[in-house]
């Protein structure tokens, strides 16, 4: 199989090397958007979407992070998609195959307007115009990725939630024709891939499904065509192409959780007082700051909810975030 190979970009738009941010920075790049340019209303019919269509964005409600943006050839070839395969390359490698489009994803659970949602027909009701974001992203590494996407909550209050809703469970896609990484031997976890939030954490303004970054729909390998950023956690909470988003009472699985519950809890804090049991996670490797993709390079300490503390730390008041990690 042939890799997929992303647009084109003019070396006049890709972040020089010695500029690339951290991962926490990828989330709070996310974090500090722009909007795009059309206005509300602008597509008399749903826009027909395909993977790296190229979107008009203008600068939008949050301020940008301190760090300047991972180049777009590094944010679309490391990547953590097991879908795809465990290592770092594969969802590049891996995911030609996968159809992103047509999409439609269901709305359901404690609600009072239970439906299926066209991605399509969603990007009419919520132009993207409105809708960029540039956040810091963490995980083991980070980047600085300006997102495309809609706050979470406006998806969610679309289908009314009950007063009886405390949390939002998610469900990714199972096409293992189209994605290595579900079928044969040795697959990395039961799937599909689940997440949850507390339906507080849902409706927080930095929390989007993004359905694109650089100004381009998704890649396959980033998610495409639709998934959660939560800015202020660990990378594994972003789960990609959703199929189901659920409005429940009790606190939803979640696939790190269930794989590995001694390494991976619920709420998956950007936290550099918790280390992780098999290394620490005080400091964070920053993409594209030398050393190559795949190894060495700068690191920078690790901030408190990815330096989101001032926008999320409320959430929280009062729990033991090393207890409740």
């Amino acid at each position: 199989m042939s890799a997929y190979k992303p647009p084109h970009i003019p070396a006049s738009e890709i972040t020089p090397e010695h500029l690339y941010i951290n991962r926490r920075t990828l989330l709070a790049g996310l974090a500090a958007g722009a909007t795009f340019a059309a206005a509300p209303g602008a597509f008399a019919a749903p826009p027909k979407l395909a993977q790296g269509e190229s979107l008009k964005t203008v600068p939008g409600p949050f301020p940008k992070p301190k760090r300047a943006e991972t180049s777009f050839e590094d944010i679309t070839h490391y990547n953590n998609f097991y879908e795809f395969g465990i290592g770092k390359a594969d969802p590049f490698r891996n995911s030609e195959d996968f159809k992103p489009y047509p999409w439609t994803f269901e709305i359901g659970g404690m609600v009072q307007k239970p439906q299926t949602v066209d991605i399509e027909t969603l990007l009419t009701k919520f132009p993207l115009e409105d809708r960029v974001y540039r956040m810091r992203c963490v995980e083991a590494w980070s980047m600085v990725i300006p997102w495309v996407g809609i706050p979470l909550k406006s998806i969610i209050d679309m289908a009314e939630p009950t007063g009886s809703a405390k949390y939002v469970a998610f469900e990714g896609v199972v096409r293992p024709k189209e994605m290595p990484g579900q079928s044969g031997f040795g697959q990395p976890m039961p799937w599909p891939y689940v997440e949850g939030l507390r339906l507080d954490e849902a409706n927080h303004p930095l929390t989007i499904i993004a359905v694109g970054l650089y100004g381009k729909t998704l890649l396959n390998q980033s998610g495409a065509p639709m998934r959660l950023v939560v800015p202020w956690k660990y990378g594994f909470k972003g789960i990609k192409s959703i199929t189901k988003i659920t409005l429940t009472d009790t606190q939803p699985p979640n696939s790190w959780n269930l794989l590995a519950p001694h390494e991976y809890g619920f709420y998956a804090n950007v936290n550099p007082n918790v280390p992780h049991p098999r290394w620490s996670q005080a400091s964070e490797r920053v993409i594209g700051e030398g050393g190559g993709l795949f190894g060495g390079g700068k690191r920078i300490d690790t901030q408190m909810f990815n330096g989101y503390g001032d926008e999320v730390a409320s959430l929280y008041a009062g729990m033991d975030l090393k207890k409740n990690y």
